[in-house]
């Protein structure tokens, strides 16, 4: 039996996805720059995911700038302002739990002389309202708060978090990283006072290497891409066009029934939690019920290593991720567990289970039968 449970990592293609973008290939293959009959068919294709993702988001179509993932719409969010903003402040803030995609740009920026405030988390992964108003400055100009956390699934207060800073200090721009948080929530940044959304299509069913960057199109951003002007200047470059047009189709169908997709998956979650907290030394991280996301489950199981936890349920068949899949495949500590307080001798032996709407009840049990019988065999081995 084959449990693909590294969904957070990427997601199986939905097949009407593959099969629209192998017609385009293959078939409505013109660039979408040509004044032809085919540049035209292909520009069509562009015009329609634009109009789909912002129905989905409730915003205007020319707010919606497609990208080649979430790291690009990461890196154009938090560059884009900095740099189109430097004479009206260089404080940044953002929080510890940040993707790599945030954290390593944050980095970068304070190397250009920005200030870069990181706020601390609960031991559920949880940001202090209270912490973030204290650190609103008069010249903070962008703040970035991830919706879903990559590796425990924690749900950061965005709605709230967006009122705090518009109230405070409205030019703040804010920043949502909603990679794991797209297709899984209905998000609406005008509501939620989001300035900046990134999404990533292969976190929903749709192809790897394309995504997008809602951007509020009062906000003055600048390019970090230069070349042939393309979607007005601001992200150069020929289109991804079966890419986008894949990953309009796949927020199509992952929006279709979400509602009840999401109960179904936190019934699942709520399986799996229940059945693994009756093991021994086993720890759930991060908060538990609807304050998390229905299809991140984080593990530390004390006493084996992560990487020999993966490759045994491997064996039987089942994949999933030591941490976060993101960044490489290097071993490396864990910020976000390190940040919410995790035990050093569990840094190392925590793994992540991640599903999806494919995701059954007979994977999941079988998964934890699995567990059942592979925790103690390499407890009893590691103890000799």
């Amino acid at each position: 039996m084959e449990v693909y449970l590294d969904n957070s990592a990427t997601t199986r293609c939905f097949d009407e996805v593959a099969q629209l973008m192998t017609k385009i290939m293959c078939e409505d293959y013109g660039n979408p720059s040509s004044m032809h009959h085919k540049g035209v068919e292909a520009e069509h294709y562009l015009r329609y995911a634009g109009e789909t993702l912002a129905k989905i988001l409730k915003v205007n179509e020319k707010e919606i700038l497609f990208t080649s993932g979430g790291t690009e719409s990461d890196n154009i969010a938090l560059i884009g302002t900095a740099m189109a903003n430097h004479r009206t402040g260089r404080h940044l803030i953002t929080t510890q739990i940040e993707h790599p995609a945030i954290m390593q740009t944050m980095r970068y920026l304070e190397d250009q002389g920005f200030r870069v405030t990181y706020l601390p988390v609960d031991k559920q992964g949880r940001i202090s309202l209270d912490d973030l108003e204290k650190a609103i400055e008069k010249d903070t100009i962008l703040v970035s708060i991830m919706h879903t956390n990559n590796e425990i699934g924690t749900l950061e207060p965005i709605a709230q978090a967006g009122e705090l800073i518009k109230r405070i200090n409205p030019k703040t721009a804010f920043h949502v990283d909603a990679v794991q948080g797209f297709g899984k929530f209905r998000i609406y940044p005008s509501r939620m006072k989001i300035d900046l959304l990134s999404v990533s299509a292969h976190k929903i069913h749709g192809p790897k290497g394309v995504g997008f960057l809602y951007k509020n199109d009062k906000l003055k951003i600048s390019p970090i891409m230069y070349g042939g002007g393309q979607q007005k200047g601001m992200r150069s470059g020929t289109e991804n066009v079966p890419g986008i047009a894949g990953l309009a189709r796949a927020a199509e169908l992952i929006y279709e029934n979400l509602d009840e997709d999401m109960a179904r998956l936190y019934d699942l979650r709520k399986l799996f939690v229940d059945g693994v907290s009756g093991m021994e030394d086993v720890k759930v991280n991060g908060c538990t019920g609807e304050e998390s996301a229905a299809h991140i489950v984080s593990l530390s199981v004390r006493g084996i290593r992560s990487e020999v936890l993966l490759h045994a349920l491997e064996e039987r068949g089942i994949y999933v991720s030591a941490g976060s899949a993101c960044s490489s495949n290097k071993p490396q500590t864990s910020a976000t567990l390190k940040a919410i307080g995790v035990e050093k001798d569990l840094l190392d032996s925590t793994i992540r289970f991640s599903f999806s709407i494919f995701t059954t009840e007979e994977e999941i049990q079988y998964t934890l039968q699995a567990l059942y019988d592979i925790i103690p065999a390499l407890r009893r081995y590691t103890r000799h």
